[in-house]
């Protein structure tokens, strides 16, 4: 079984994306980790899918 590449965690204030691959964080920080963007992390973890979750609740950032 791969590891996974893209894991949320709980840091100081809300969410960050960890990518375990680059060993960095990825992404903004959210207050509050959006249910579907947590559910792609934890399931199937495809890019395409988590960047367009990520613009999307950026553009409603703004």
């Amino acid at each position: 079984m791969a590891k996974r590449r893209y894991v949320a965690r709980g840091v100081s204030g809300g969410y960050r994306i960890w990518d375990d691959r680059a060993r960095k964080w990825w992404g903004d920080h959210y207050e509050l980790c959006p249910d579907d963007l947590l559910a792609e992390l934890n399931g199937a973890g495809d890019y395409a899918k988590i960047t367009a979750l990520l613009k999307r609740y950026r553009a409603q950032k703004r």
